[in-house]
């Protein structure tokens, strides 16, 4: 086609921002990749037409009067003045020649598609879809449109779109003129979503920018639905290294709530699309399959390699043809630029119970006032530092929501958008709340953070926090191994930037608290849980699982996998569960699995339940967790670490229940580590070394049980510590026992973390790994490089003479 104002996609590339803006460039560009990528087909109104469109009209005249001397902060006169500039610029009509272009482009996809094709129409300005501003959401996008007069209607709406109040406040925010930017259309087939699914992903995790995952986020229906925050939509995450090199396993999956989804309605009807109830069996099940997710991805990974930079990417699948589309694709500008160089941590004070909790959007912390936020007009009473709570916002709220200390949505999920301009704001966000709006008090003084994990929260009152930026530019690394103690998995991305060497210790007794909540028997055997009202809940919480089984093993392959992903290539050590029977009894459905015991620090606990036949099932369990986590998601950096061995012969019986359940040591690499965390692992460390590839010390229980300090008792907390000369002196024997064995040392107790001088100690005395808590691992990392310094000071004095551990009351 030579008309210069109509272009299709298929002749289109980025070098075309210029003439047709960056969302229908990248459609063009995005149509001569190939490798699967699908876009539907359709054509460009260029900006030369826009332009075209005011000078026949001669309307730019009057276009600058009514912007002159605009105040964008007084919302009344932006208000008035956008609604000018919209009316001047849809009453200029369309020049015949462009209303005769876009006919000839209609008629094409008529014999294309068939004569019932429905268009979307959508705008795509000249500043839009940049790699450092986004203008997501700014201009207006028409679906369901079918016939000329109403295609060509569409076109000068969205050209007038130009000047909604939102785009005009945000070029005057980022410092670009109103009349060097144009509008393009793009004009293109509906994605009969409307009878399948959509969504959006991204080609790294939103909130920590951690880029080696494929998030997506997906509901049944049209997509505007998880843009504008109306429903909770499912989410899922593929590990992009082990996708790659051929592991094609999701992994992790969140089934979003779906409440609604968006359908059109008869052409010409209006409005042309409207929202209907989800049907309860849709909703309990993913809006996409497996394989369909990993299709997704590939398409993605190929996106992002031909862009060579992560991308937000807009998809829908196909009702009819079943086929999945990409129908946008846009640099990532938010996420992206998080500094590998910087680490920024919030820590938040003592706080009581919150009063709301929902998805965490920016891992931050705020607080400020409220103000509910019902309807258009109750935006001029919000003032600056306030946190702005609502259903779900909309880009027209884009002015105040840039005063907002915080936002606290009823809807939507991370990639609403809501989330999406908290993140560009770098303010914190917590959405889906569900019931916010009615829960949290207008005017109250409220904390929201979104600084502890997938969870985010609001407290009532000013909850103390403390911010602790961190330089990593110039930070020395210790010789030493530096590993990190972790247990929750939604902190895993965002703890991963620390400079270290891999996870010391991954609780997975943690993973099933938070992930799972309920015993690995009772899910086993409902029939055998007494109370009806757990069975009840039982079955709640496994809806949409074949059984409670497979429901424990696939939430804790992905709690772990989740960590594993984080770290990889690193080795990730993840002990097998180690609660106490009162711990397992707290658990849904516990109390019927567990006996009581009178002290269960010293009961039935670690290596002992696992052949035994009241748990055995259970460690089945955690092992086909193990085992798909390891061969299924390709993550082999995980090493399983066996706690609470008491005897050899024990640590004899669980290798070889291990191997029965698809675990054997040596075979596709696998390492199983111990605990060495009671007095007969040091004294007999020659012959636990001999049956384990690595041996890591607990100070807690080491310390607890050399000492006969009940560690839990405040009574005697004052005889508990680690410093002890009898503890130190077991310490530095199972050190010298592993390096006599050539497997690997470690340390994964609270010691180091707490006391800098045990960490200097255990340097001395060749330990190979120390693992830390997250928030002492810098400080603690600065006190090795030092101990080193001084130890090859010593050396090439030959002076290697051991210094003292000075402690308060106690010189070894």
């Amino acid at each position: 086609m030579s008309d210069p104002y109509i272009r299709f996609f298929e002749e289109l590339t980025l070098e075309d921002v210029p003439s047709v803006g960056g969302k229908t460039a990248s459609l063009g560009e995005l149509a001569r990749i190939g490798a699967g990528v699908l876009v539907p087909d359709g054509f460009a109104v260029t900006a030369g037409a826009y332009r075209r469109t005011l000078e026949a009209a001669g309307a730019w005249g009057p276009l600058r009067a009514a912007l002159e001397g605009l105040d964008p902060g007084d919302v009344a006169d932006l208000q008035r003045r956008g609604a000018a500039a919209r009316r001047i610029v849809h009453d200029a009509g369309l020049p015949e020649e462009i209303a005769e272009g876009i006919r000839d482009g209609y008629r094409r996809l008529r014999e294309e598609y068939g004569e019932d094709v429905r268009l979307a129409v959508r705008s795509s300005a000249t500043a839009e879809d940049l790699p450092d501003v986004s203008f997501a959401g700014q201009h207006e996008s028409y679906l369901n449109i079918g016939g000329e007069a109403a295609l060509l209607e569409a076109v000068r709406r969205c050209f007038a779109s130009l000047f909604t109040d939102r785009a005009i406040h945000y070029r005057f925010d980022r410092g670009f003129d109103h009349f060097s930017v144009s509008l393009s259309v793009a004009v293109m087939r509906m994605v009969r979503a409307d009878l399948a699914s959509s969504g959006v992903l991204f080609t790294l995790d939103t909130e920590s920018g951690f880029r080696d995952v494929v998030f997506i986020t997906g509901a049944y229906g049209l997509g505007e639905n998880i843009v504008q925050g109306a429903v909770d939509p499912d989410e899922f995450l593929v590990h992009k290294p082990t996708f790659t090199i051929g592991s094609r396993a999701v992994l992790r999956h969140r089934l979003g709530g779906k409440a609604i989804q968006m359908v059109l309605g008869p052409v010409g009807e209006n409005p042309p699309v409207r929202n209907e109830p989800t049907p309860d069996e849709a909703r309990r099940r993913y809006c996409l399959t497996d394989a369909e997710v990993l299709t997704l991805t590939e398409r993605a990974l190929t996106i992002e390699e031909h862009y060579g930079r992560p991308m937000d990417i807009e998809w829908a699948k196909d009702g009819v043809d079943g086929q999945i589309y990409i129908v946008q694709a846009r640099p990532e500008t938010v996420a992206s630029r998080t500094s590998v160089t910087s680490f920024e941590t919030f820590h938040l004070g003592t706080h009581g119970a919150a009063m709301i909790e929902g998805r965490a959007v920016g891992e931050r912390i705020a607080s400020g006032t409220v103000r509910r936020v019902r309807r258009l007009a109750d935006l001029r009473d919000f003032e600056a530092g306030d946190v702005l709570v609502a259903e779900t916002t909309t880009p027209d709220w884009e002015p105040v929501l840039r005063k907002a200390a915080a936002v606290v949505t009823d809807r939507g999920g991370r990639t609403c958008h809501a989330a999406i301009v908290a993140r560009e704001l770098g303010i914190p966000a917590v959405v889906g709340t569900g019931t916010g709006t009615a829960d949290i008090p207008d005017g109250a003084r409220v904390t929201v953070s979104c600084a502890e994990g997938d969870t985010g929260a609001v407290y009532a009152g000013d909850v103390p926090f403390s911010v602790e930026r961190t330089d990593l530019s110039g930070l020395t690394r210790p010789a030493t191994k530096v590993m990190v103690n972790l247990a929750d998995p939604s902190v895993a991305f965002s703890t991963s930037f620390l400079p270290v060497d891999g996870v010391g210790l991954a609780r997975m007794e943690f993973v099933i608290n938070q992930w799972i909540g309920a015993h690995p028997l009772a899910l086993l055997h409902p029939e055998r849980v007494q109370d009806a009202d757990v069975r009840r809940r039982l079955a709640a919480l496994t809806a949409g699982s074949p059984d409670g089984a497979t429901f424990f093993v696939d939430r804790l392959a992905e709690g772990i996998g989740t960590i594993a992903a984080a770290f990889w290539p690193k080795p990730v050590v993840v002990r097998m569960s180690d609660f106490k029977t009162n711990e397992y009894a707290a658990l849904l459905g516990g109390t019927d699995f567990e006996p009581r015991e009178d002290n269960p620090m010293l009961g039935f606990r670690g290596a002992a339940r696992y052949g035994h036949p009241a748990y055995e099932e259970g460690f089945a369990l955690e092992c086909r967790a193990i085992r798909r986590v390891r061969s299924e998601m390709g993550l082999a950096n995980v090493i399983p670490m066996i706690p609470f061995v008491r005897r050899v012969s024990e640590a004899d019986s669980v290798l070889e229940r291990m191997k029965e359940l698809g675990l054997e040591r040596g075979v596709d690499g696998l390492q199983v580590y111990a605990m060495c965390e009671i007095p007969n692992n040091v004294i007999q460390i020659d012959a636990f070394a001999a049956r384990f590839d690595g041996m890591s010390i607990g100070s807690n229980d080491l310390t607890q049980l050399t000492l006969g300090v009940d560690r839990d008792s405040a009574m005697v907390a004052f005889d508990y510590d680690e410093r002890d000369p009898g503890v130190l002196e077991l310490f530095a024997l199972a050190i010298a026992g592993c390096r006599r064995a050539g497997i690997h040392s470690g340390f994964c107790g609270q010691a180091p973390s707490d006391y800098p001088e045990v960490a200097g100690f255990l340097v001395r005395q060749g330990i190979d790994a120390i693992s830390l808590e997250p928030d002492s691992v810098l400080r603690t990392m600065r006190y090795l490089v030092t101990e080193e310094d001084s130890l090859e000071a010593a050396a090439a004095a030959d002076v290697l003479t051991e210094p003292a551990l000075v402690l308060p009351d106690v010189a070894v």
